[in-house]
C-alpha cells in the first residue's frame, strides 16, 4: 500500500485535511500552532484505491526546542511516503518555515504536490501565483472548509496507484504478529515455524525490523511477518525506534490478517488497545493471542475471567477469535493456524448478490429503519463490492436518513447470517443517482 504524508508549518489546515481525507475526526484540531505533535495514520480509500496517510506536527524553525521531536517524526514521515503533500496557508505569504520544509522535500527526491489550502472562493485564487515560488511543479488549491477540490486532490494524489479491488485467487495469506515490546512476538513466531528462525531475547526491543518468512502449512502457502514491539508513541525516544513504528505499520499495512499478541500475566492495558485499532484502522482481519498461559495458576477459572475480559475491553470487535497458548513451551500453538486461516477465509469471502438481498429484506422485515422528518430509509438493492475485507454497498432513497444505530443493526443482521469471524466489515451506502458513499 501506497504512503502519502502531509507536511507544513503550524496552521495551515493539514489536520483538518487529513480528518476529511480519512472521512473521521482523528487530528486534534486547534487553532493553537504545534497541536499535533506526533504523527497520525489513517487510511484512504478513493476510486477502488486505498493509501495510507499520515499527519505530521508542524515545522516551526522559531520554536527550535521543541521542533526537534516534531523535524524527526517528519523526517521519518517523509523517508516512508511515497507522496509527500506539502500544504501552505493560501492566504499568507510565503513565510521562512515554508522555504525550509521546501528545502527539505528537494533533498527527499520524492513526489511532492503543493496543496494551497484555504482558497475557498474563485477570487482567492490569485494568491496562488505567489507559491509559485517555491518550485514545485504539481500544485492544486484547496479549501478544507468548504470541500473545494477535495476529489481533484484525491485524483491527484491517486493518479499512479494501482486498483485496490479483489485481489486474484491466488493471493497467499500474510499474517502479521504486532504487539508491545516483549509480549512473546518472536517466540510465537520460532513456534508457528518449528524452528528458531528469529533471535529470541528477553530484553524488550529485541526486534527492530520486521522479517518475512514463507513457510507451507496443510499444503497451502503462508507468509508471517514478525514485527518490532509496538511502543507508547510518549514512551518513543530513540530515532531507531520512531522507524521500528512505522515499519510495524507497514507490516500491518501489507497484510491480510493482524495477529495481535497480548501477555497473559501482564493483562491488557491500553496500548494493547490502540495496537488492535491500528488494525482496524487498515481494516484488517484480527486474531487475538493470549500469551504465556503456562504461567498462569488454575487456568480454567483463568479463561472464564479472561473471556469476560475480552468481551469489555475489545467489545468493539466482538468478532474477533481468541487463542490461548504459551510460545515458550509450545502449549495449544496448534489452535492458532486454524483460527488465522478461519479469519483470512471470512477476509475474502464473496457472498451471492441474490442470498445478501435476501438477508437484507429479511432483516427490514423483521424491523424497517426510524423515519425522520415523516421520511424513511428505503433500501432498494444491495451487494457485496468488494473483498479483503468484505464491503456492501446499499442503494438507498437518501443516505442522509441513515443513523448508525440502523447500520449497525443491518451490520449485526449479516453476521448472524453469514459467519465472518476474525474479520471487519465496510458498509456503504449511496444514493441511487449519486456516485458517492457514505
Amino acid at each position: 500500500m501506497k504512503r502519502v504524508c502531509l507536511i507544513g508549518r503550524p496552521n495551515t489546515g493539514k489536520s483538518s485535511l487529513f480528518n476529511l481525507m480519512i472521512n473521521e475526526k482523528k487530528a486534534i484540531i486547534d487553532d493553537q500552532p504545534g497541536v499535533t505533535r506526533d504523527r497520525l495514520y489513517g487510511h484512504v480509500e478513493f476510486n477502488n484505491k486505498v493509501f495510507s496517510l499520515i499527519d505530521t506536527g508542524g515545522i516551526d524553525l522559531e520554536n527550535a526546542d521543541f521542533n526537534v521531536n516534531i523535524r524527526i517524526q517528519a523526517e521519518i514521515a517523509i523517508d516512508e511516503a511515497d507522496v509527500i503533500l506539502f500544504v501552505v496557508d493560501g492566504r499568507s505569504v510565503i513565510t521562512a518555515n515554508d522555504i525550509a520544509i521546501r528545502d527539505m522535500l528537494r533533498k527527499s527526491n520524492k513526489r511532492v504536490i503543493l496543496v494551497i489550502n484555504k482558497i475557498d472562493a474563485d477570487t482567492l485564487e490569485q494568491r496562488a501565483y505567489d507559491f509559485y515560488e517555491l518550485g514545485i511543479n504539481e500544485v492544486i488549491t484547496t479549501s478544507v472548509e468548504s470541500k473545494r477540490h477535495i476529489k481533484e486532490l484525491l485524483t491527484l494524489v491517486t493518479r499512479d496507484m494501482e486498483d485496490y479491488s479483489t485481489p486474484p485467487k491466488s493471493h497467499v495469506c500474510r499474517f502479521s504478529i504486532i504487539g508491545r515490546p516483549n509480549v512473546g512476538k518472536s517466540s510465537l513466531v520460532n513456534a508457528i515455524l518449528n524452528e528458531d528462525r528469529q533471535i529470541v531475547s528477553d530484553v524488550a526491543g529485541t526486534t527492530r525490523d520486521s522479517t518475512d518468512t514463507e513457510f507451507i502449512y496443510d499444503h497451502d502457502k503462508y507468509i508471517v511477518v514478525d514485527t518490532a514491539g509496538m511502543r507508547k508513541r510518549g514512551k518513543i525516544y530513540e530515532n531507531i525506534e520512531r522507524y521500528s513504528l512505522l515499519r510495524s505499520l507497514s507490516a500491518i499495512d501489507s497484510s491480510d490478517i493482524c495477529v495481535i499478541v497480548i501477555d497473559a500475566q501482564a493483562g491488557i492495558i491500553e496500548q494493547d488497545k490502540h495496537i488492535v485499532e491500528y488494525a482496524l484502522d487498515a481494516h484488517k482481519g484480527v486474531v487475538l493471542v493470549i500469551n504465556k498461559w503456562d504461567l498462569i495458576d488454575n487456568k480454567d477459572e483463568a479463561i472464564k475471567k479472561w473471556k469476560e475480559l475480552i468481551k469489555y475491553e475489545f467489545q468493539f470487535i466482538p468478532y474477533a477469535p481468541v487463542v490461548f497458548l504459551s510460545a515458550a513451551t509450545k502449549a495449544r500453538v496448534h489452535t492458532l493456524m486454524p483460527a488465522i486461516i478461519k479469519a483470512y477465509q471470512s477476509y475474502t469471502k464473496e457472498i451471492p448478490t441474490s442470498i445478501f438481498n435476501d438477508i437484507i429484506r429479511d432483516a427490514q422485515d423483521l424491523h424497517e429503519a426510524p423515519s425522520y422528518k415523516n421520511r424513511r430509509l428505503k433500501i432498494y438493492f444491495a451487494s457485496q463490492t468488494d473483498t479483503c475485507p468484505p464491503k456492501f454497498t446499499f442503494n438507498v432513497n437518501d443516505k442522509g436518513l441513515v443513523h448508525f444505530s440502523y447500520k449497525r443493526y443491518l451490520e449485526n443482521k449479516i453476521r448472524e447470517s453469514i459467519d465472518l469471524e476474525g474479520t471487519p466489515i465496510i458498509i456503504k451506502f449511496k444514493n441511487r443517482d449519486d456516485d458517492d458513499e457514505i
